[in-house]
């Protein structure tokens, strides 16, 4: 069954090939899945990686994205996601929901998720959406407790500590860059500062920090939407887009419904729909009527 029920990779080596991606010198681009069958789509479609989303896991649940969410909920939206694909999957775990043993623990919960890493980023708890106003941060050294204890709970060398920023538009850039060396030096593997305005701030940024680098090109937000290309250019090392295939499915949904509303048919929405046998191939009902046959179908030889 692995590969059908369950992915194919197991949750060492999907770490180990998001250290590689990153040490690639090729971006890895990570879309938001705010389901797993997006993150099987993702895959198919020949992305590197997928990403979980925090503000998608808080919409999905109806949800503002302030804080709302719990561990729970976060680590069984991720633990579904990964389930299904060889990708790795990378895991917005906010503050990581309270204080320095708090995040210790979450670190705990998404591995056994089978999750490749996580962010934590240094906002006061409860945190607000990176692209708001009113945020705020704490104290760079509670962040560096934050970032050791996550690192020292890790049971597996290879998970992904990524520190997330958001200092930039309380602080400035170049406290945003102090931190980012801080975080560095405190154990993260790679560096998320959110909302840089520009392609001139993420250059800046890059020409200041020297561990892997994360972008978040988040639509409707703070900063200027960089082709992936061009952030490798700049010497970027991954980049997220993740709310992108929420706002497309909600987009078109709400679109679908009001016609529906009106016109009291979808007859005329069926070509702006998935087709079910696109459907049934993305989800393998052939894989899975084979298992089912070599289970089932059976004869039995002699007689009593």
């Amino acid at each position: 069954m692995t590969g059908l029920i369950t992915a194919a990779a197991s949750a060492a080596d999907k770490r180990k090939a998001l250290r590689a991606g990153l040490a690639s010198g090729t971006i890895q681009r990570l879309p938001g899945a705010f389901n797993p069958l997006t993150a099987k789509l993702i895959e198919e479609i020949g992305f590197e990686g997928v990403y979980v989303s925090g503000a998608v896991v808080s919409a999905d649940l109806a949800l503002p994205d302030i804080g709302l969410t719990t561990l729970t909920e976060v680590t069984d939206r991720s633990r579904q996601i990964a389930r299904v694909t060889d990708l790795p999957a990378l895991v917005d775990a906010d503050t990581g929901f309270g204080e320095p043993m708090n995040a210790a623990r979450t670190i705990t919960h998404l591995e056994d998720a089978g999750v490749a890493g996580c962010h934590l980023e240094d906002q006061v708890n409860p945190k607000r959406c990176g692209h708001l106003d009113g945020k705020a941060v704490v104290p760079a050294a509670d962040m560096v407790r934050r970032i050791g204890a996550a690192v020292g709970a890790r049971r597996d060398a290879d998970f992904v500590v990524c520190a997330r920023t958001d200092a930039r538009g309380i602080e400035g850039l170049p406290a945003a860059i102090d931190r980012a060396k801080a975080y560095a030096d405190a154990g993260a593997d790679m560096i998320f500062t959110e909302a840089l305005a520009d392609e001139a701030e993420f250059e800046e940024f890059r020409a200041a920090v020297d561990v892997p680098l994360l972008a978040n090109m988040t639509e409707f937000g703070k900063s200027e939407l960089i082709p992936a290309r061009r952030l490798q250019d700049i010497g970027y090392n991954a980049v997220i887009y993740p709310v992108t295939t929420l706002r497309l499915a909600m987009f078109a949904a709400e679109e679908g419904l009001r016609e529906l509303a009106a016109q009291g048919t979808q007859a005329g929405m069926l070509h702006r729909m998935q087709h079910r046998s696109r459907l049934y191939a993305l989800l393998d009902y052939e894989g899975y009527n084979a298992f089912d046959g070599s289970v089932y179908d059976f004869t039995l030889e002699g007689g009593a």
